[in-house]
């Protein structure tokens, strides 16, 4: 393999100056120096991201009302030019900025308001972009989370501080993972305001086509999460069952094939019943409609007290009762530590009314305090236990590996430690998608360790160290109110 510098290029030199690579001699490092190379330039590219932004508002600010039909011809202004982020600024700056940017005009919006979000309601974040603590995508996606309670003209105060929250972990979090935290905060600290654009959104629930090349197109159907999310998975059982029928397709392509089957033949009775999976994770207090403690999760996305109760409702799981298992599904409590969000069991909800109802079988009394539930005991053997992947899966959410969001549910049970060295226990077990798992079992070099918390460490060949928290795991210094 060839070095850097050795690289061919077919574009012309205009000059005889070397390139840069050239005049660093690149060539000549070792892959340590590259890789701790590679981390500075990132640094670099935040200072120029948070500079083009720091120049677009510049340029916004100076065109506040420049061409302003409402101004200068009694012209009706948009309502989106008049409030929140481009709150300000002249009708047809957009137009001008794309001009400069040479893109379009929708570029341009996107691009001018999330500069101004992050110069204006985000200057933390803006900060930590220009000194080069957090990346481009980071920032853009904490800009692009709020944006649309800050055009709304939600409470100023709120977005300060769920950025004052989730800042200081952001780059330990991917960035699909940031948005899921950002979002989270906006619902515990305003779940009214969150509420009020849930149901605004609701109604603009669409279905359309996105042509594509090669006679292929995109069905975007636009839905509440938990509706989008029964759909796929109802689909995605129905392909695995034709998978391990023998259908040798790609199983995107089964799946794809079961949607349009269900939706143009809905009258077909000869597929199997399949049962969609939904995970519903809610703290107490958000099933009782009382405020303080966080919101609840459909599939990992936060979800207002409303919200769940019209679920709950509507999957016909909170009854007279009590919580009931619904027909050909199943109810799991998750039961964790009110102050520092540490997972402390995981068990079907008859199996937890037993418990309470038996209490502790040394001591009737029940005056005892002696514990009757925790995590699941070790396993002899390699294959971890039922009741470990329940609590295993439900701990970690996702695939462990820093920067990965595919879902625990497709993901594999891992011993961090390999086996038999390490024990087929919870403390030695994470979840890994079936790519990252081949990594850490064949790739060389990389490290993998975990605590007793489920706290993550992985380390790649040249020396580079990131962290994964459970997402239920506050930080030690945290001092959010208790979930």
């Amino acid at each position: 393999m060839g070095s850097v510098a050795d690289a061919p290029s077919s574009v012309p030199r205009l000059d005889e100056a070397p390139r840069l690579d050239e005049a660093l001699a690149v060539g000549s490092w070792s892959v340590a120096e590259q890789a701790a190379e590679l981390e500075r330039l990132q640094a670099h590219r935040s200072a120029i991201a948070a500079f083009e932004c720091r120049l677009i508002a510049g340029l916004a600010g100076a065109r506040a009302d420049f061409f302003d039909t409402s101004i200068e011809r009694g012209g009706e202004r948009p309502a989106s030019w008049s409030e929140g982020g481009l709150a300000g600024v002249g009708e047809f700056f957009v137009d001008e900025l794309a001009q400069v940017l040479r893109c379009s005009v929708t570029e341009a919006s996107v691009r001018a308001e999330l500069a101004l979000v992050l110069t204006r309601h985000l200057q933390a974040t803006w900060a930590a972009l220009a000194d080069g603590r957090i990346d481009w995508p980071r920032a853009r996606a904490m800009a692009a989370e709020v944006s649309e309670p800050v055009r709304r003209g939600d409470r100023t105060a709120v977005v300060a501080a769920v950025e004052a929250l989730v800042l200081p972990r952001a780059m330990d979090l991917g960035v699909r993972a940031l948005r899921t935290a950002v979002h989270r905060e906006l619902v515990r600290l305003d779940e009214g305001a969150a509420d009020r654009r849930r149901k605004e959104a609701r109604d603009c629930a669409d279905v359309t086509v996105r042509p594509l090349p090669d006679g292929m197109s995109e069905l975007i159907t636009l839905l509440p999460h938990e509706t989008a999310v029964a759909i796929r998975e109802t689909a995605d059982v129905s392909a695995r069952m034709a998978k391990e029928a023998g259908d040798a397709r790609p199983i995107g392509v089964i799946r794809a094939e079961v949607l349009a089957d269900l939706v143009l033949r809905p009258w077909d009775d000869s597929r199997p019943p399949v049962t969609a999976h939904l995970t519903v994770l809610s703290p107490l207090s958000a099933l009782e409609g009382r405020r303080g403690g966080g919101p609840a999760e459909v599939d990992g996305q936060p979800i207002t007290s409303a919200h769940l109760r019209e679920l709950l409702g509507r999957l016909d799981a909170l009854c007279p009762g009590g919580l009931q298992v619904p027909r050909g599904g199943s109810v799991d409590a998750a039961l964790t530590d009110p102050v520092s969000g540490r997972l402390r069991a995981v068990v079907p909800i008859e199996e937890l009314r037993r418990l309470a109802g038996r209490g502790c079988p040394d001591h009737p009394s029940g005056a005892c305090g002696c514990p009757v539930l925790d995590r699941p005991v070790v396993a002899d053997g390699y294959r971890p236990r039922r009741a470990q992947y329940r609590f295993v899966t439900t701990r970690d959410r996702t695939c462990r590996m820093p920067g990965c969001c595919i879902r625990a549910g497709h993901a594999d049970l891992d011993h961090v430690l390999p086996h038999p060295e390490g024990a087929t226990d919870c403390t030695n077990l994470c979840c890994l998608c079936r790519r990252h798992h081949r990594l850490k079992t064949h790739g060389r070099g990389w490290q993998f360790a975990m605590d007793a918390d489920g706290v993550l460490t992985v380390t790649t060949p040249t020396g580079t160290t990131r962290v994964t928290r459970p997402p239920g795991l506050r930080e030690p210094s945290a001092d959010a109110p208790p979930f």
